[in-house]
């Protein structure tokens, strides 16, 4: 099978603009990333997991550069101030100047610690995004948001940190373990499911052909999504308004995460059971009709998702955690809605009683 062409997509942001590349083979041909590196000092950032498979690859590409590795543990639970503390220490350590730069190499998490440390060295340093996960590649790689989280919530201490470039090599993609990519895939639903109804049919047609891995079908995917998030950000980087739409599912989401210390749902997860719970309230406040739901349902279901709260999970307790999310404003709920596949929106002020009643009856 022929490999797919390479795809590049520009996220316009004036001076901080920076193009998103998608193909096989970046790793290794560094002649693109390498000149994003306007330094001398690099930290590359990665995990326990990922570096043994791809720190070799990158290190080939930094010959003549002053260069480090830090590494975390591989999961959420590592994404912590203690970890940013010690990866600040190394920058220390290799004694990093104010045109230093971070290489993120591995999924989210690692992007997300490794942007969030950049933001923070010397008020700001570069960094690259080298994704080795799908839901890296086409969310959390793109759009500048970095952080950590704390016992309380996720990702409540963070910073908008743009980076120089995003190379997602496709290629990785062959190493990502079976459930991981599936966590993946629900991020490409959730940006069809927001705003656009007819990526959401395409993903209907090719379930079977992006579950079993196909380059063409998955790069297609890719592109498409990362594509409408660029559009998104480039007109309201900070989230001051049509960004937030990008976190449907997310508030419920992030609660199942907390909730499960990180352990029992994987990030994409917590979302696809967010994104089916945001459906159902939708649809109990009559915003949305049944059959939308149930077409979310089937495209998760076919995808090898889960649209189910974990069992033992208390109502009370992930209202709770919601409370806490960043979204909301005066101490009311604030939660991206939609009135069907393709038409989420901003709703302030849901009643709790409201929400509680589709927790409870999801458990």
């Amino acid at each position: 099978m022929n490999a797919p062409a390479p795809r590049s997509i520009d996220v316009a942001l004036g001076l901080r603009s920076y193009a998103v590349r998608i193909g096989p083979g970046l790793l290794s041909d560094s002649t693109a990333w390498r000149a994003a590196i306007r330094g001398r000092h690099v930290l590359v950032i990665s995990n326990t997991t990922v570096a043994p498979l791809y720190l070799d690859t990158v290190a080939k590409g930094l010959e003549g550069l002053h260069w480090a590795s830090f590494l975390i543990d591989d999961g959420e639970a590592h994404k912590t101030f203690d970890n940013v503390g010690r990866a600040l220490a190394a920058l220390a350590k290799l004694g990093a100047t104010r045109d230093a730069c971070i290489i993120a190499l591995g999924g989210g998490v690692v992007g997300d610690l490794a942007g969030f440390t950049a933001a923070c060295w010397m008020r700001g340093i570069d960094f690259i995004q080298l994704p080795t996960t799908l839901l890296a590649m086409v969310d959390s790689s793109v759009g500048g948001k970095t952080g950590v989280n704390l016992p309380a919530g996720k990702n409540l201490v963070g910073a908008f940190h743009q980076p120089r470039g995003v190379f997602a090599d496709i290629g990785t993609l062959a190493t990502l373990p079976e459930r991981e990519f599936r966590a993946g895939l629900a991020e490409v639903v959730k940006g069809a499911a927001i705003g656009d109804a007819d990526f959401f049919a395409w993903l209907e047609a090719h379930a079977d052909a992006l579950a079993a891995r196909e380059p063409a079908v998955v790069t297609e995917a890719i592109a498409r999504k990362v594509a409408y998030k660029a559009g998104v950000v480039a007109r309201d980087e900070t989230e001051q308004g049509e960004r937030a739409l990008l976190n449907l599912g997310h508030t419920f989401g992030h609660a199942l995460e907390t909730a499960g210390r990180y352990t029992s749902l994987l990030h994409g997860e917590a979302v696809a059971v967010g994104m089916v719970l945001a459906a159902q309230l939708s649809q109990q406040l009559g915003m949305a009709a049944l059959d939308d739901t149930l077409r979310l349902q089937r495209l998760l279901d076919t995808l090898g998702l889960p649209t189910d709260i974990p069992e033992g999970m208390d109502p009370q307790q992930l209202l709770a955690l919601m409370r806490l999310d960043k979204k909301n404003t005066a101490g009311t709920l604030r939660l991206i809605l939609w009135r069907g596949i393709g038409r989420a929106e901003i709703v302030a002020g849901v009643n709790e009683a409201d929400v509680l009643a589709v927790l409870q009856a999801a458990v």
